[in-house]
This record gives structure tokens, C-alpha cells and sequence, in this order.
């Protein structure tokens, strides 16, 4: 194997794939990144067994060939070495060294046999369906932050993806809770999408996918089975395991009697919320909002730090409401009001408030209170 490929054009297929492999591994193949020159391509793949990942880019190839070489280090030599440099790999006849230069720079890696490196499984993924990158990205935005971190609780440590029905229309659904909030957002099916099951996409499928949806203008064609997803987009497949689980009903924790309306300016709301949970205790970061006719008065008390309290103009007409929240929960569903307001459903102190975009109907989030 030998060949010759611009460092940056490089750099960028390493960033893509090295982020898969964890620092950390019992298993050394893991640690690797697989190189193969067929043509004038070069492949890139990485795998922790859960997740695969595999670009494809141009090379100047002298002579075809695979192996596997340690992802981390490969990408900090790759990252160090100067703009614009030319980058020569080639690998000893005995398989056991790979040769990186680059100007004055040599650097020799060991190597492991390419043929311990894992395969994902091919498998029929019998739903498969385009959507835009845009879409695809605004659906995980939505959602991810509230994907629950509880192992314990794993299956809630992904994103829930299905076909629902709004209104008479078939809609591709995107659900996350950690129990504490939840994030619902939608779009219309994208055609072929009808059949896709109920699947839970890992936390780090998205975490990942959504790094690498950063440079994606087009389309991302997507196949999925029950227990598999692929993405397909540009020169990079990722293939990722689903999580073997249920997700719970989580309609029944959407309230549709909450009769107690707030209209808040969203970029006012949320920065009144940072400012005045810097008082708040780390532990706790519980935020109250008294609302009474048209205005929203948000405070804090800690015995250690002191209190805050800030008013902001609000459209409320309701009786009286005095509730708390988790400070951070706040800021997290705030952030992703594209809207110039944000619209609170309550019921009273104890229950689930909804909140709406009003520049987006297809996304709504439901937030647990706090005793304050």
C-alpha cells in the first residue's frame, strides 16, 4: 500500500471518523482506524463495535493495499503538520510499520492486521427514505437535549423516531425525555417513510452524526430496520445500532387541559433566567416565576449566595401562578425557540407545563416544576 494525499483533504476524513473510537478500549483493534486504497480513493473507516463510520476520499495511489493504524495518533500527527503539505503513507512489505512523511517529517506507526479489524454486519434495512440535511438537523437540535444520560434507564438514552399522525397527515416524529423535560418535533414523512418502526437512536449515534451533518448542504439518504440505521450522505456512511428497548407512551405526559396561558419575549426570557440563576446553588438551580396580570417576576433564593429577582412584560391573564424550575431545563428549551416568543401552558404549581414556539407549531417541549 502506498500513496499520496494533501493533508487537508486528509485532516477533514479523520476529523470524521476518529471521534468514533474511544480513547479507552480493552481491545486494541478498536483503537484503529482502517486504511484502503483501491483506484484513486482512499477509505477511511472506524468502529466501536456499535457505531461505523466510513468516508471515502481522493488519493494519488502508487499501490493498493489496506491496514489499520492507531485513529488518535494518526490524526495529531496528520493535525501538526504544516498547511498545504503533501503526505506520502506507505506500508512496510511486512505489514508491520506504516510510513507517514510529510517534508522533513517521518513518522513510522505500528500497525495491526487488517483483517482482525470488525465488519458491521450487512443486513436488509427494508425502510429507506431522503430527507434533507436541514430537516435532519433541525429534528436532532430539538431533541437531543433532552436525551436522558441514566444508563440505568437506557432506553431513553437515544432519540425516538417513528410516523405519527397530526391532523390527517403522516409526520416523521422525533421524541427525547430524560423524565424531567421532553422534546417533541416533527415533519412531514418523507416518502418511503410510512413503514419505519418505532427506533431509538443512540445518544452517541446523534452526538456524532450531527458533527458530521455540519458540512452537509444536500440530501441524507436513510435505511433503517429494527435493530439498524444507516445514513448515507456526500463520501461518509454511518451505520449505528439501535437500542434494544421500549420507549414509554409518551403522549400520556403531554397535558391537553393545561388552561393558563404566558406570552414571554424568548430572547428577554432567557436571558432574565441566566442572569438570575447565578445566584441559584448548583445542585438545585431552581428558578420561580410568579405570574400575575402581564407580568412575569422571575427569583432566586440561596442561603448561601443571596437572591435575585428580575420582572419582565408578559401576556397573562389568568389567575395568579407561582412555580419553579430546573434553571438550566429552562435555558435548554429556550435555546431552541426559533420564534420571537415563547408560549407556557399551565395548569397549576405541581403539573407538567407545555411550551410552545410561536414561530414553529411542529416543535413542543414539556417541562416538569420544582418545589421552590
Amino acid at each position: 500500500m502506498k500513496f499520496t494525499i494533501e493533508r487537508a483533504t486528509l485532516l477533514r476524513s479523520l476529523a470524521h471518523v476518529h471521534n468514533i473510537v474511544e480513547r479507552r478500549t480493552t481491545i486494541p483493534i478498536l483503537s484503529n482506524v482502517k486504511l484502503q486504497v483501491q483506484g484513486e480513493r482512499l477509505g477511511l473507516t472506524a468502529t466501536d463495535l456499535d457505531i461505523a463510520v466510513r468516508e471515502s476520499t481522493t488519493a494519488v495511489v502508487a499501490q493498493e493495499g489496506a491496514t489499520t493504524v492507531s485513529a488518535h495518533i494518526m490524526h495529531d500527527i496528520v493535525r501538526k503538520l504544516p498547511d498545504g503539505a503533501q503526505v506520502d503513507i506507505a506500508l512496510a512489505d511486512d505489514g508491520a510499520r506504516v510510513t507517514v512523511a510529510a517534508g522533513r517529517s517521518r513518522f513510522q506507526l505500528a500497525c495491526l492486521p487488517v483483517d482482525d479489524f470488525p465488519a458491521m454486519a450487512e443486513e436488509d434495512l427494508a425502510v429507506s427514505f431522503v430527507i434533507s440535511a436541514e430537516d435532519l438537523k433541525r429534528l436532532l437540535d430539538k431533541t437531543r437535549f433532552a436525551v436522558s444520560t441514566e444508563e440505568t434507564r437506557y432506553y431513553l438514552n437515544g432519540i425516538f423516531l417513528h410516523v405519527a399522525e397530526t391532523a390527517g397527515v403522516k409526520m416523521l416524529r422525533g421524541v427525547a425525555t430524560d423524565g424531567h423535560r421532553l422534546a417533541q418535533v416533527e415533519l412531514p414523512a418523507p416518502n418511503g417513510a410510512d413503514d419505519l418502526p418505532g427506533i431509538i437512536v443512540p445518544r452517541k449515534t446523534v452526538q456524532e452524526l450531527r458533527k458530521l451533518l455540519d458540512e452537509v448542504d444536500g440530501d441524507v439518504a436513510v435505511a433503517a430496520s429494527d435493530a439498524k440505521i444507516r445514513f448515507t450522505f456526500d463520501d461518509v456512511v454511518l451505520t449505528s445500532k439501535l437500542i434494544d428497548g421500549t420507549f414509554p407512551d409518551y403522549t400520556r405526559v403531554i397535558p391537553s387541559d393545561n388552561d393558563k396561558k404566558l406570552e414571554v419575549d424568548s430572547r428577554l426570557f432567557a436571558e432574565a433566567v441566566d442572569r438570575v440563576s447565578t445566584i441559584s446553588s448548583e445542585k438545585s438551580r431552581a428558578v420561580k416565576l410568579n405570574l400575575e396580570k402581564d407580568l412575569l417576576v422571575l427569583s432566586v433564593s440561596s442561603s448561601d449566595s443571596g437572591s435575585a429577582t428580575e420582572e419582565l412584560a408578559a401576556n397573562y391573564t389568568a389567575t395568579p401562578v407561582e412555580i419553579g424550575f430546573n434553571a438550566r431545563y429552562l435555558l435548554d428549551i429556550a435555546g431552541q425557540i426559533d420564534g420571537d416568543s415563547a408560549v407556557f401552558e399551565f395548569l397549576d404549581a405541581h403539573s407538567p407545563t407545555l411550551v410552545r414556539d410561536s414561530g414553529d407549531d411542529a416543535a413542543q417541549y414539556v417541562l416538569m416544576p420544582m418545589r421552590v
